[in-house]
């Protein structure tokens, strides 16, 4: 009996579309080479913050003052940053499709806080706002990749 998640996640992405997308080399590779760059983006900031998570604060001109803001830093950007970097491991040799969904969701919910923030606290600095140039490109080429995946399937 299949599980929720494996029916919740079929919805989005059925195992016709990884066959048929073999016949597909360039896009199999697109998929691999974009799923990678963003795997070791989000990688190199989780081991950051496990290592030291007063740099990746220092991105932000945050400074870090007690153990507890240490270890929420570790936590969210190295613990839960290394879970979504294993989940796109994943992905990228079972699920590229899936691992499409799962990216578009991840780059539009992070570009969509920005611009909240625009709305609620005003203009972001150079940062955010490079950030948030960088997070909607990142889900649009989520999404065109994830479109033509769906376009080569029915073919």
């Amino acid at each position: 009996m299949p599980s929720f998640g494996s029916f919740f996640w079929s919805s989005f992405v059925s195992h016709k579309t990884i066959k048929k997308m073999k016949n597909y080399p360039i896009l199999k590779f697109a998929n691999y080479t974009f799923i990678g760059f963003c795997t070791l983006s989000l990688l190199y900031v989780s081991v950051l913050a496990f290592i030291n998570p007063q740099l990746v604060m220092d991105l932000v001109a945050v400074e870090l003052k007690n153990t507890d803001a240490y270890s929420s830093i570790r936590g969210i950007y190295g613990g839960v940053g290394l879970a979504v970097v294993i989940m796109l491991v994943y992905f990228m040799f079972k699920n590229q499709p899936l691992g499409l969904v799962f990216l578009g969701l991840i780059w539009s919910l992070y570009a969509i806080s920005r611009l909240i923030t625009i709305f609620v606290e005003g203009t972001l600095g150079n940062f955010g706002s490079q950030w948030l140039v960088t997070e909607s490109t990142l889900a649009i080429l989520s999404l065109i990749l994830l479109y033509l995946n769906k376009k080569f399937k029915n073919a």
